[in-house]
């Protein structure tokens, strides 16, 4: 089952070409990696699937993007849309307020405003980002007072208290150490029951540890899109098989 259909798609900022021609069908609850080199298109895919590219000026989009079937670019509203397709950055980003604040944010924009209702949305959220036993008791102190991995994984509770179906992370690990980045690898891997997640990384090894699929970017092109495992035992583009081996990139 799809979650995203690409259909065709072109996206422009002003004369510059960022994404040629991309087709791909994003399963429903598989992890879905997209690598490549810098600037080569990953992170900007990863933006139309929430219309965060709308907010760049003089970016102009054809093609054909699909959330279950249905156009996100025609007739949904993109306040629904960002309510289905969560996103999570690179560098953690919470809101300068408390830790309990930070994940009633969403519910709360979105209406919520009974207490215990919140009470429970933040303790669930929490709970799926593996992060609750080490935050229960710090739930009114600041959000900036946690190191850099419980600040990604509160991010990621941030991101799934309006109760997404999909999970955009754009190299959420690249600014955290190694331990913190196995717990998020971790949580990934947990999500997908639930989620669909698609995942920007350059980190190759990443990919082939959390993805069920990958999708190879160069200069804006999608160069190969498979199952991780075949994508990086027997890929079928030459270039592909360079980048992996560490020949360029």
């Amino acid at each position: 089952m799809d979650k995203f259909t690409i259909n065709q798609l072109n996206l422009y900022y002003g004369d510059f070409q960022g994404l040629k021609n991309v087709n791909l069908h994003l399963p429903a609850n598989e992890v879905t990696a997209f690598i490549g080199p810098s600037g080569c298109g990953k992170s900007t895919l990863l933006k139309t699937l929430n219309r965060m590219n709308d907010l760049v000026e003089g970016c102009r989009i054809e093609g054909d993007v699909r959330l279950d079937g249905e156009d996100i670019y025609g007739e949904m509203d993109v306040n629904n849309l960002r309510k289905r397709v969560g996103m999570v950055f690179q560098k953690p980003n919470p809101f300068p307020m408390s830790v309990y604040d930070n994940v009633a944010y969403g519910p709360r924009t979105h209406g919520v405003r009974n207490k215990a209702e919140l009470d429970e949305i933040v303790e669930r959220s929490l709970k799926n980002a593996a992060i609750w036993d080490e935050l229960k008791d710090r739930l009114k102190k600041s959000a900036l007072g946690l190191s850099g991995g419980q600040q990604q994984r509160l991010c990621i509770a941030r991101a799934l208290a309006v109760n997404p179906e999909v999970l955009l992370m754009d190299e959420p690990t690249s600014a955290l150490d190694p331990i913190s980045t196995a717990k998020i690898e971790d949580l990934a891997l947990e999500l997908k029951d639930r989620y669909t997640i698609i995942m920007v990384t350059h980190n190759m090894q990443q990919a082939l540890r959390v993805s069920d699929n990958t999708a190879f970017f160069l200069l804006g092109e999608v160069i190969e899109y498979d199952k991780t495992e075949k994508l990086f035992s027997v890929p079928s583009n030459k270039k592909t098989e360079e980048y992996i081996t560490g020949r360029f990139g």
